[in-house]
């Protein structure tokens, strides 16, 4: 279900009462758009990416290898490249839809030459797979950044294999604890520009096992760690009555929307509000 330039019925941005298509803005190497269709979407058509989506709401129908696929909420859509498929909705409200192109060599920069994983019948039930998901199809607006896309590549490829069939069978790995070590006292100190390209460099291990070891040693992925420390210092920063913007830029986040999503995601609550309700508790303990 590839958009404009790749078999889409309506350029980018445009919406019609039949349907719309809405783009991400990500600085990463992936393309992910949000979609409705009231009716058919797509004529038969195939690209050399992964296409995982997740339908919102409706029925989303597709032909894929042989036969009629209906996704709905709640499961995982994995076209594998070089497949054929269209796109339609299988019921009279419509599909809604998120959809990633993932280019197979980011798949194999983690899986390091395994094969790549197939998902049979393009709709997988999956929880791992779907949990992995998350980040990559979340809200076209709410843009995803490099650090944080490397990371989620790291479990959507294992979630892929696992979810195939083909993940390899454990076994004992030795642990760099130095390099994982030097990795986390870097991001403690809450970089402004973080990549895992650049914690390659400063440790002289691959993005790939540096972060599996991260994981087993620290029980978070770099990604997250580096995320938390930023949402610790702007839990200090607002205490001393920083406002809400000049905060976001001290704490090394985009922007203002940015620390409030990420924040409310941690937290359960958004910054002002948490605020608001430390200032009450500390006016009536009084």
């Amino acid at each position: 279900m590839k958009d404009v330039g790749h078999g889409s019925v309506l350029a980018q941005g445009e919406k019609r009462k039949n349907g719309w298509i809405s783009h991400a803005n990500d600085p990463v190497g992936m393309e992910r758009i949000e979609a409705f269709f009231a009716a058919r979407g797509y004529e038969m058509h195939r690209h050399d990416t992964y296409a995982i989506g997740r339908t919102l709401s409706g029925i989303q129908s597709f032909n894929y290898r042989g036969a009629l696929r209906n996704s709905r909420p709640g499961g995982t859509m994995v076209l594998h490249p070089d497949e054929k498929h269209d796109g339609q909705a299988g019921a009279e409200d419509g599909f809604h839809y998120r959809i990633a192109y993932i280019e197979p060599a980011a798949i194999q920069s983690v899986l390091r030459g395994r094969p790549l994983p197939y998902v049979h019948g393009g709709i997988s039930d999956d929880r791992r797979l779907f949990a992995a998901t998350d980040r990559i199809l979340r809200s076209v607006e709410d843009r995803i950044e490099t650090f944080e896309y490397d990371d989620a590549l790291y479990d959507l490829a294992h979630a892929l294999e696992a979810a195939a069939g083909t993940a390899p069978a454990s076994g004992k790995k030795l642990i760099d604890y130095h390099s994982a070590e030097m990795a986390r006292q870097y991001l403690h100190e809450l970089p402004q520009t973080a990549t895992m390209e650049y914690l390659e460099q400063l440790c002289g291990r691959d993005r790939w096992s540096l972060s599996r070891d991260f994981r087993t040693l620290f029980g978070t992925s770099p990604y997250r760690y580096l995320t938390m420390r930023r949402l610790v210092a702007v839990k200090t920063a607002l205490r001393t009555g920083q406002t809400l913007a000049d905060t976001a830029f001290s704490s090394g986040f985009a922007d203002q929307s940015h620390m409030t999503r990420q924040f409310s995601k941690a937290f359960g609550i958004s910054p002002a509000r948490w605020l608001g309700l430390l200032h009450h508790r500390q006016v009536t303990t009084r």
